[in-house]
């Protein structure tokens, strides 16, 4: 037994979890009927939506306990490309959707699901989470009130004894070694996620939504392969593309299958380890990073969106479009970590164009239809980008003191 998990250890993850997509494609076509194996994705899911939140918790506690003076600059810079590369994807979204417009039925009932009914509901619900009981927030997901007790109890324990910190970092570790094992357990996971979406659905429900789908990918294919290098090459001033393949080989692969940018955190930490990056750094950023860089849920936010505007007829203006990649933008930063997040915040975008609530579940019903794809990819894009700008800001950051200190010199 020993020598079969050893040699299956061997494999590389991603072999591994293509197998077991397969593996599940086959079953979900030829035997629908063995619902059992549903079960696997639905472990594999529970058990990260019940680890992540703790490991956000001690990771950004131990990180800004322990934190040195002079990284804030750093942390600036991330924080700054987090919200510049959000803003940013949703105009690449906007702007596909214009030049590709996109129309969905509308005939389907809308999930029974509460949406929020505009902007002021949406900020009183932000600001109540932030302050929501720390064990509460744990216990349903709520990674801004979990971040926000973490930089609390981070900074008070700043004065705390060196055993009390040392003590807070071996608890964020030990919670990454067990997230790595629930990774480790993707294949099967992945396995009962895809039998579970094709016998339910069948390939079918994925194909009748092809041009919403290729719309959806593209866009953010587009943010990941053209607008993060152009943002890399302007903060390190060499070839950006070998860094941005890197991450989204090392990084955003894993995420596409966990579809959990909480759940990917030790990946990411890993990775940053490997690029040489410093570690008080993004042991901050990237805990932040699976909170607030949420790209690819602002590029899903305004895809939607307009498929239902365009699909109803209405007429956008240009500053609209502006304002919609700002709310896109504002609205994706309080997505949650863990699957399907983004969706429910479609029905804020499109109360800017007067469209019911109604109607708007019922786009929230077709983004789960092609959840299966969207999601997947939207999780691969904001967690390779946690590790990319996180990156970008220490290297930036680096060559500006190197050519200040140049420049002092000559």
């Amino acid at each position: 037994m020993k020598k079969l998990i050893s040699k299956w250890n061997s494999v590389s993850l991603v072999k591994r979890i293509i197998c077991g997509l397969i593996i599940g494609i086959i079953l979900g076509l030829t035997v629908p009927q063995l619902t059992p194996i549903a079960l696997l994705g639905d472990l594999f899911v529970g058990a990260l939506r019940a680890i992540a939140p703790l490991l956000v918790l001690f990771l950004v506690m131990g990180a800004l306990c322990h934190q040195k003076e002079g990284k804030q600059g750093t942390i600036k810079r991330v924080i700054f490309l987090y919200l510049l590369g959000t803003f940013l994807a949703g105009c690449v979204a906007v702007t596909a959707s214009f030049l590709f417009p996109v129309t969905i039925s509308l005939t389907e009932s809308a999930a029974d699901t509460a949406a929020p009914s505009g902007i002021g509901e949406v900020l009183n619900s932000l600001l109540m989470n932030i302050v929501s009981n720390p064990v509460d927030a744990l216990a349903n997901a709520n990674y801004l009130g979990i971040l926000a007790w973490a930089i609390l109890l981070g900074v008070a324990l700043r004065k705390a004894g060196e055993g009390t910190k040392h003590s807070i970092m071996h608890i964020a570790d030990a919670l990454s070694v067990i997230v790595r094992w629930v990774i480790n357990c993707a294949p099967f996971g992945v396995l009962g996620l895809v039998f579970s979406t094709i016998s339910e659905q069948g390939l079918s429900s994925l194909l009748g939504y092809g041009q919403l789908i290729l719309l959806l990918v593209g866009s953010m294919a587009f943010v990941a392969l053209v607008v993060n290098p152009l943002i890399t090459f302007i903060g390190i001033r060499r070839n950006p593309y070998p860094l941005v393949f890197k991450c989204l080989k090392d990084s955003g692969i894993t995420a596409f299958f966990t579809r959990s940018s909480a759940a990917n955190i030790p990946v990411n930490m890993k990775l940053c380890e490997e690029l040489g990056l410093d570690r008080d750094t993004y042991a901050v950023s990237i805990p932040l990073g699976s909170t607030i860089n949420m790209g690819g849920a602002s590029v899903t936010i305004s895809v939607l969106t307009l498929a239902a505007v365009h699909t109803l007829g209405i007429s956008v203006d240009f500053p609209t479009a502006i304002i919609l990649c700002l709310l896109s933008a504002a609205s994706a930063c309080g997505a949650s970590g863990v699957a399907g997040g983004s969706l429910l915040l479609v029905p804020l975008a499109c109360s800017l164009f007067g469209i019911s609530d109604a109607i708007a579940m019922q786009v929230v019903g077709t983004g789960f239809i092609v959840g299966v794809i969207q999601d997947s990819c939207e999780t691969a894009i904001n967690s390779s980008t946690d590790v990319l700008y996180t990156a970008v800001a220490e290297l930036s950051l680096k060559r500006k003191k190197q050519s200040d200190s140049h420049t002092l010199n000559n």
